[in-house]
């Protein structure tokens, strides 16, 4: 049995050199390679809207094709966690169930995102969303991340842009066209009484203003007319009967003391 002299020197066997190399690769790795997964603990939505899952990730080794990014959804009234989505090089989503057509990759694994869209969200979609990443050698840490989703029905409202459509292409005519009307009901009037003011006197003669025609006119016109039936010796004695004063023109104006120049026979031409 060999016997160490030198109580203060520490004697180095074999297995005592190998104990320490064993501790670090059992320990380094915990302190070294760990990954970080992130998401929103709530989310709300309408029905019908499309909502991001957010989730990121950090990771002290850069992704690979090995980085595994999988989603699960457990339904708000409980049950066991079903697969939603899974990455693997690239996106596999689900082939059937609920969500069948509805969700999209939107992940950029090299910027640390493993995000993923719900289309046209359900009341139904009510539940948990959790997000897991494995990015090897990064196999520690928090991997895993969950999210709530609420869903409500959705709210009907009159947006901006539906008020100002209805403004520009029925209100604001119709507004319009009314001042036009009542524009055309006030100005008539004013306008007429331009147009006479405009007119000179020979074109207006008085009486005709107001639609009067002064006494004898009717007469006058059809004298011109009986005028123009007469032979020369008729319009001899009209006009010698025009030249007389004015006390015999009434003679003239009377049917039982005048000649109707009409009976007469027309003179062959």
């Amino acid at each position: 049995m060999r016997v160490n002299s030198f109580p203060h020197i520490e004697m180095r066997g074999p297995r005592q050199v190998t104990v320490w190399p064993l501790l670090l690769a059992l320990f380094a790795p915990s302190l070294v390679s760990s990954i970080s997964v992130n998401t929103p603990a709530e989310l709300h939505a309408s029905k019908g809207d499309t909502v991001t899952l957010s989730c990121t990730f950090t990771s002290t080794s850069t992704p690979t094709s090995k980085m595994r990014v999988d989603w699960s959804y457990r339904p708000q009234s409980g049950g066991t966690p079903g697969s939603l989505f899974h990455f693997s090089s690239r996106a596999l989503p689900p082939i059937g169930g609920q969500f069948q057509g509805r969700i999209q990759w939107r992940g950029v694994p090299a910027r640390g995102d493993a995000s993923i869209a719900l289309v046209n969200a359900t009341l139904s979609d009510n539940g948990t969303y959790t997000c897991s990443v494995r990015n090897p050698p990064d196999v520690h840490g928090s991997p895993t991340s969950h999210t709530v989703l609420t869903v409500t029905p959705r709210v009907a409202s009159v947006r901006f842009s539906d008020v100002a459509v209805l403004l520009a292409f029925v209100l604001l005519p119709s507004t319009i066209i009314t001042f036009i009307l009542i524009g055309r009901m006030l100005c008539p009037k004013k306008r007429h009484d331009q147009s006479k003011a405009c007119r000179s006197p020979i074109e207006v003669t008085e009486g005709e203003e107001y639609g009067v025609y002064p006494a004898g006119a009717k007469a006058r016109r059809a004298a011109c007319c009986d005028l123009y039936m007469m032979d020369t010796a008729d319009e001899d004695g009209y006009y010698d009967l025009k030249k007389r004063p004015p006390a015999d023109e009434g003679v003239w104006n009377k049917p039982e003391e005048t000649e109707d120049l009409t009976q007469r026979p027309r003179a062959s031409l």
